[in-house]
This record gives structure tokens, C-alpha cells and sequence, in this order.
């Protein structure tokens, strides 16, 4: 007789934290070219452990860039199959003075598993590892299941469109299913239905030919640190709408309907306040902050440097200056059309008494999955089992470009299907995840195999 998923998980626990602790001590930071040898050091565990869980085949593939996971278990050459996709690359720990232990040596504190990457994306990975393993081992799976795993989601996935065209019959699916995305809190689920694409850009601006002595120069000479920031300034206005002429041309509206789902989530706006110690919120004007911050695109500077940053002072007007801009886009705006109209705008609002230099970085689409779908009715069933009550369907403000690229290449719908939380504090130090989530997270995956149809 088939024991109980929670009976497995209680029988098994140990095994699966040193498992997913294994995996945690690699630090596969992928924007570290330092840390290629731990890239393939984790590719490689992860291959070892999906032999473990059951799969027929798992090999580590190369890429241009930082290698992949391939794994597959199967059921019937008619069966219909699954794709889970994962990443094992983490974002940089530093700094590290900031977190309370090593970042790369989990520790459990208060029901939490504290570590880089024990959330983002290694514990939500694993989830579906020991899913997938207790589908095997009791005998209940019925479909075929592939994993793919990238060792560069943190750097925005620069490898794994070509490889999704050089491999696409291996990959072919019916259905992908991610656990890379958040819940609203621990006792509200939901399930990820969009999200927002993204564009990036770096810019630099140049004076002089050389830093020069600001009292000597100063007020005859442009500033490149002022003219960027007055370039930045111009970028949104007053009612906090972007300026690219042409920028909203795609962007759909929502519907009445649309807006009345988003406005039955439950939300506490001075609690939001006071979680991220601002006295007062600024967006798009005629928006609420939901949907500001997942439906609506968005401008930000991520980062502006130039010039003197040292200790103590030195009256320097620099040759230079930089930053790093962002934009969040929605579904039906393509980053490469927003990407091109970003640098003929900033262009054409140069001044001639600097040069102007804009660099396209990564990018990606926007996303919605149709809560329609049967799979997505599947994940659905799955938190309802999982966590008492059925999900809320949810737009996220974040990106995960590779989503929309699965669609087009691989003609393929994606479940997003996350348990993520605000407080597990992804990208930023005392990253954590619960293990109460943990145990959750498995149940509900279990339950969307057990019951999805394709």
C-alpha cells in the first residue's frame, strides 16, 4: 500500500535537507566568473540527485555559457509529458557582514532554513525533486517528466535561448511546470498567472577628456554626473508615466474585470508602508499599487556612479558617469522594440556638450498564463490540498524572461506554481525559506501530478 505524501515527507526528512543542504553549500554564484569551477560542481550534484529520485537518464550539458541539467523519467512513449524547469545559480551573498550566519552554510533557525539559494531557487527546486521522487517510488506517476536546470537565471539567461533551439525535440512537452515565483503570504496561496517582462540598459556619459579641478572649471564645463541626472529626470513626469514617445502603444488595459480580482487580494497599504520604511507611496497616477507594481510598466534606476566617492572630499568635475536603468514591461511589449525606442530617445535628448553612450543589456517578455488551462486548474487543486483553500490567481511585478521564450520556441504554456514569501528575502542577505513551506510545497506538488490532465 502507497504510503501518504505527508508520511514520506515525515519518514524522509532528514535525507531530503541534507540533500538540499548538498546542493546549498556549492556556491554557484553565476555572476562570479570566479566561480566556474562551482557551477559545474553543482550541475553535477544536481545530476546525482535526480538519478537518486528515480530519473532514467540525467546528464550535465554544455552551453556557451555555464553547463545544464538534463533529466528525464519514462512512463510511455504515448504518455504525455511534464517539464519542470529550475536554476541553480544564486545571486552574490555580499554584503556579507549583513547576514547572521555563513550564506553558503544553511543553518535552521525558528522553522526556517537560513542560506543563499534556500529559497531562490535550490529549496523551491527541490520541492519538486522530492515531489517527483515520491510519484516514482510509490508507483503513482502516469505521465512522462523532464527537468531542465540553467546555471545563469541570475544573470538573465544569456545561454539558454539557443539551447532551447538546438534542443527543442528533447525538451518537447506538454505543459512546464516552475516553482520560481512567491505566494501573497503563508496563509493566503496563490498562484502566479503573469508577469512582467523586463529591459535593462547601461549608460555612460562623457565630459572631458579627464577629471578636472571643479574650481576651474566649474560652470564653464558640463557636469556629466548633472547632465545624467537631468537625462534620467526627464525619463518619467509628474503623473509618473514613462516619456519614450511610443512606449505605451502595446500596452493592454486591463479589464473591469481584471481590476476587480486584483482589488479583492487583501491588502494593507500602511502595512506595506511600514515593511519598507517609507512614509508614503508614488506611481502611476489612476492606478492602485497592485497593479502598479504587476501590471503596469514601470522605470527605475538601478544603480548611478561617477566622479569622486571616497572618504574625506576632493572638488573633482568628473569625465564621467554611469548608470544602470531598468524597465518593467508588460505582456504584448517586446523588450527588443522597447530596448531600440530607449536608446533613440535618450539620444535625441542629448545635449551636444556630452557624449551619450547607451548599452542594451538582457531583457525579456512579459506573460500570462490562461487560468483556464488544465494544468493550471491542476496547481490549483494541488494548494487547495496543500493549504486548506483554493489559491488566488495573482499578476507578479518581477520577470522571468525565459518563460515567454518556452512559449515561443517551444510552443509550450507554463504552470508557475511558487511558494515563495516577502520575508524569505531573496537576492538580499538572511535569505530563508520555511520549512513548514517546504512540506506544503511538496504536497501540493504531489497533488498537481496526481491530477493533472494533458
Amino acid at each position: 500500500m502507497a504510503k501518504s505524501v505527508k508520511k514520506y515527507i515525515e519518514e524522509n526528512e532528514a535525507r531530503f535537507l541534507e540533500e538540499w543542504f548538498s546542493l546549498i553549500r556549492i556556491p554557484s554564484v553565476s555572476a562570479d566568473p570566479a566561480r566556474k569551477t562551482d557551477m559545474v560542481a553543482c550541475a553535477e550534484r544536481w545530476k546525482h540527485l535526480l538519478l537518486e529520485a528515480g530519473a532514467d537518464e540525467a546528464r550535465v550539458m554544455p552551453s556557451s555559457g555555464n553547463p545544464l541539467v538534463y533529466a528525464e523519467k519514462r512512463v510511455g512513449f504515448d504518455a504525455p509529458t511534464v517539464l519542470i524547469y529550475g536554476h541553480y545559480d544564486v545571486m552574490p551573498a555580499e554584503p556579507l557582514d549583513l547576514w547572521k550566519s555563513d550564506p553558503f552554510e544553511p543553518e535552521v533557525r525558528d522553522g526556517h532554513v537560513f542560506a543563499r539559494g534556500a529559497d531562490d531557487d535550490k529549496g523551491q527546486s527541490m520541492i519538486q525533486l522530492k515531489a517527483f521522487e515520491y510519484m516514482v517510488r510509490e508507483g503513482h506517476l502516469r505521465h512522462n517528466v523532464k527537468f531542465i536546470l540553467e546555471g545563469e537565471e541570475e544573470i538573465g539567461s544569456p545561454s539558454l535561448n539557443a539551447f532551447l533551439q538546438e534542443h527543442r525535440e528533447l525538451l518537447a512537452c506538454d505543459v512546464i511546470l516552475v516553482s520560481d515565483t512567491s505566494m501573497l503570504a503563508p496563509d493566503l496561496p496563490s498562484l502566479t498567472m503573469g508577469l512582467r517582462g523586463l529591459a535593462y540598459w547601461e549608460i555612460e556619459v562623457t565630459g572631458p577628456n579627464r577629471d578636472l579641478h571643479s574650481g576651474h572649471f566649474g560652470g564653464a564645463v558640463a557636469n556629466p554626473i548633472n547632465v545624467l541626472c537631468s537625462l534620467l529626470a526627464r525619463m518619467t513626469d509628474e503623473d509618473g508615466r514613462i516619456t519614450i514617445p511610443g512606449f505605451y502603444d502595446e500596452v493592454e488595459e486591463l479589464s473591469e474585470e481584471e481590476r476587480r480580482m486584483l482589488s479583492e487580494i487583501p491588502f494593507d497599504e500602511e502595512r506595506y508602508k511600514q515593511a519598507i520604511g517609507v512614509r508614503a507611496l508614488k506611481g502611476e497616477k489612476g492606478y492602485s499599487t497592485i497593479e502598479r507594481n504587476s501590471c503596469r510598466p514601470s522605470f527605475d534606476v538601478c544603480g548611478i556612479w561617477g566622479g569622486y566617492t571616497g572618504e574625506g572630499s576632493k572638488t573633482v568635475l568628473p569625465s564621467k558617469a554611469y548608470a544602470k536603468v531598468s524597465c518593467r514591461l508588460v505582456p504584448h511589449q517586446q523588450h527588443e522594440k522597447i530596448s531600440r525606442m530607449f536608446v533613440d530617445y535618450i539620444e535625441s535628448i542629448a545635449p551636444d556638450y556630452v557624449q551619450v553612450k547607451v548599452t542594451p543589456m538582457h531583457g525579456g517578455e512579459g506573460y500570462v498564463c490562461p487560468i483556464t488551462l488544465p494544468a493550471y486548474k491542476a496547481a490549483e487543486e494541488g494548494f487547495t490540498k496543500a493549504f486548506g483553500r483554493k489559491p488566488l490567481a495573482v499578476r507578479r511585478g518581477g520577470s522571468i524572461p525565459i518563460i515567454s521564450d518556452f512559449e515561443k520556441i517551444l510552443g509550450t504554456k507554463t504552470v508557475l506554481m511558487g511558494f515563495g514569501l516577502e520575508s524569505n528575502a531573496i537576492h538580499s542577505p538572511n535569505e530563508n525559506f520555511p520549512l513548514d513551506m517546504f512540506r506544503k510545497g511538496i504536497e501540493a506538488v504531489v497533488e498537481f501530478h496526481e491530477s493533472v490532465t494533458l
